[in-house]
């Protein structure tokens, strides 16, 4: 039967292009709207009496755009403007003549001429530009909705066609079903074509369809949507043209069938989907720093090196052909402002506009920019439409105290077709693991991986039925992680497995790594002022056996400065009650080892190496607009501010390698960052940093210093299979 068939959907947003703020009182909303904007910029419109409207400019001020902009979420408003500069708008004028003071928490309790009661056009319809800062716990949606008329789709399904196929995941063909406020609808298949199928497989989070004939259905069909024409480039349904039946009515479907749509899974999510399946080596798009498979900040590949894409009319049709290249369907929201953080490095592209059809994102009308035009803060992310999978059915979190930690519990197979419940070993679990759990729950990103889970023995599940998980950390589920094909868990109980603690937001943290090539040197530095240094380990073996006070080591320096690119501070895992206190350099430790320095040969092989203890995180400067929160300094708290970072200067002990016992040669330097994952963040993959080195007995010389990920793979391939300089000159 039909009814008994597995059902799925995704919600369809109900107005293009605009960011809405949640309902204040029940009564009003308000959201920016129009084109083109960014997200913190836009036309003010409010939702009151159950109608969108826009607001007059006349005697409209910088104190009327504070109370409008607080009441978005933001902190304050940075300037407004007049004469429908972000388009004119549509609907009632419900304000005009407002006159705040800038301190009311309502735009209610402002002077104006009243609800509805307006003698203006809606070439006249006011906007601001809200300071990008959040109110505290202020939640955003940014989502960016769509209608059409007064018929508002709520939610859209695929149906399956027959039972064989119910229990599949993903359902890529079925019977379109739309849900309005009555009901479930359906669509009448007369003219349907492969353009309308394009838009509601995207929409379904899948990239392309197959062409598909009509197919009678025996279905008691409500048709609430006839005649439907897509471009085919649509990110939503509702943005095509199309005539609906009135409510609670249904015309009839000359061809009596429902619109049906076959679709075509990307690569990650085939029915027989190989474990860790790799997006497209050759892909020129890819994205970073989002918490759900699908979403990121957006980086594209130009010669050999990835860089950012400035916001500058961003929008979803650009967006959408940015998920399509990577497997997913179409773009849900494009995001503006770095809202999945700031990349590091170059920023190729500007004022990108796609048509849609665009296979690739390099093919869409664009400006190549230069430092002065875009800055960081301005890079455009999305988050794209993918298939439902089910993932979330088969694992779950107990005991813990917000729906966002605890015990992590599977549901996996224990022989003879039974599944149940079992717990994961804590052995080796670190936060990359906690990502992927995280992720597949739908929770956002991990803030910490639990070894231990004692405190949280609320649930009578207390077999082991996986250990040795051991994950990159962009995996879709635990079990696509290398595991041990029979469990095996040192510590036996089940207080010992493994927990999380999710969390909407990440830091993030990144090298430098042309101020490490800047700043690098050789040093011969005299035994007796590295009595500290060796009590912290940080001379080679050799040292223990060398005629101290007398003698030198010799020293490779240079200057590491660590950004957090993220969306949320740094923090040491330890709280300062476990903080170390070293008297000798008289500073506290906060991790046992915050940075791995490494010399290798080029054959991978560990020539010498140091390690940077985190004696003190603090923000030694920031970017403009952001206030520094964290200083070492009386046994102050320590971290890394979102937009700062921490300098380790060249001349501070143990900022270095010991080469004393090291040969002239060819080599690579290599410094990794957070290497044991003690503390959480969005993306390790760019943790480590590379360059060549050359080292001659009395001079060093470092070039092509990168992050682990900025290169493409043909370059990083190049880069270690790199022969030595026959000669001290770099070219």
């Amino acid at each position: 039967m039909l009814i008994a068939m597995v059902l799925w959907g995704i919600w369809l947003p109900c107005c293009l292009g605009q960011t809405t703020s949640p309902s204040q009182d029940g009564k009003m909303k308000f959201r920016l709207s129009g084109y083109p904007r960014k997200h913190n910029e836009g036309r003010v419109e409010v939702f009151y009496n159950g109608e969108w409207g826009t607001i007059c400019d006349d005697d409209f001020t910088l104190a009327n755009a504070h109370v409008l902009c607080r009441h978005l979420g933001f902190v304050e408003a940075l300037s407004w403007s007049h004469s429908a500069k972000y388009g004119p708008g549509t609907g009632k004028i419900w304000l005009d003549n407002v006159m705040c003071g800038g301190s009311e928490n309502s735009i209610e309790k402002c002077v104006s001429r009243g609800w509805g009661n307006s003698d203006c056009t809606h070439q006249e319809d006011a906007g601001v530009v809200c300071k990008d800062e959040r109110l505290p716990g202020f939640a955003d949606s940014n989502i960016i909705e769509m209608q059409v008329d007064e018929n508002r789709m709520e939610k859209i399904r695929l149906r399956p066609l027959s039972g064989a196929h119910a229990g599949r995941m993903p359902v890529t063909e079925g019977v379109i079903e739309v849900k309005f406020k009555e009901g479930w609808g359906h669509i009448c298949n007369t003219g349907w074509n492969t353009k309308n199928s394009r838009v509601v497989c995207g929409m379904m989070g899948f990239p392309s369809q197959r062409t598909m004939g009509k197919k009678p259905s025996s279905l008691q069909a409500v048709y609430r949507i006839h005649s439907v024409a897509c471009t085919g480039n649509e990110a939503h349904l509702s943005a095509c043209s199309m005539e609906f039946s009135k409510a609670n009515s249904s015309a009839s479907c000359a061809d009596g069938g429902a619109a049906v749509v076959s679709c075509v899974s990307g690569p990650q999510f085939t029915q027989s989907r190989a474990r860790r399946v790799k997006l497209n080596p050759m892909s020129h798009v890819r994205l970073k720093g989002g918490a759900k498979t699908g979403e990121g900040r957006v980086e594209v590949l130009k010669g050999s090196e990835w860089g950012t894409v400035c916001d500058d009319h961003w929008n979803l049709q650009s967006a959408s052909v940015v998920c399509r290249e990577l497997g997913f369907g179409t773009a849900k929201e494009a995001l503006t402002g770095a809202r999945m953080g700031q990349g590091m490095g170059p920023i190729y592209m500007n004022e990108v506009q796609c048509r849609g059809e665009e296979k690739s994102l390099w093919d869409c009308p664009h400006k190549s920019i230069t430092a002065e035009d875009c800055k960081h803060m301005e890079d455009a992310s999305v988050i794209c439409n993918i298939p439902y999978m089910g993932f979330e059915k088969s694992i779950r979190l107990t005991g813990g105290r917000t729906r966002l930690e605890g015990r992590v519990e599977l549901l996996l197979s224990t022989g003879n077709g039974v599944r149940d419940w079992g717990l994961v070993c804590g052995d080796g679990w670190t936060s990359r693991e906690a990502m992927v759990v995280c992720r597949q729950l739908g929770l956002g990103h991990a803030s910490s991986g639990l070894r231990e889970t004692w405190y949280w023995d609320s649930s009578n599940v207390t077999e082991m039925l996986l250990s040795g998980v051991k994950c990159k950390g962009d995996e879709m589920t635990l079990t696509d992680c290398q595991h041990h094909s029979v469990v095996s868990c040192k510590r036996a109980g089940a207080q010992f497995s493994a927990g999380v603690i999710c969390s909407h937001t990440a830091s993030d943290l990144v090298l430098n790594a042309p101020l490490v090539e800047q700043t690098v040197y050789i040093e011969d530095r005299p035994l007796h002022l590295l009595y500290c240094a060796a009590e912290e380990n940080c001379l080679a073996k050799s040292a223990a056996q060398a005629s101290w006070p007398y003698g030198h080591r010799r020293l490779l320096r240079f200057s590491s400065e660590i950004h957090n690119i993220g969306k949320t501070d740094f923090r040491p895992r330890l709280g300062r009650h476990s903080w170390v206190w070293h008297e000798c350099h008289r500073h506290y430790h906060s991790m046992d080892i915050f940075t791995y320095y490494d010399l290798l040969s080029l054959n991978g092989t560990k020539v010498a190496d140091g390690h940077k203890a985190s004696f003190c995180l603090e923000d030694t400067e920031c970017h403009e607009g952001v206030s520094k929160h964290y200083e070492c300094a009386n046994f102050g708290e320590q971290g890394i501010t979102v937009g700062c970072w921490d300098l380790y200067r060249h001349d501070i002990d143990c900022q270095w390698i010991d080469i004393t016992d090291v040969k002239p040669g060819n080599y690579i330097l290599q410094v990794v960052i957070n290497p044991n994952f003690e503390v959480a963040e969005s993306d390790f993959t760019n943790n480590a940093m590379r360059c060549n080195c050359k080292y001659d007995g009395n001079r060093v010389w470092l070039h092509k210093c990168h992050l682990g990920d900025s290169f493409s793979e043909e370059a990083e391939k190049e880069f270690e299979h790199y022969p030595g300089q026959l000669n001290n000159r770099i070219s």
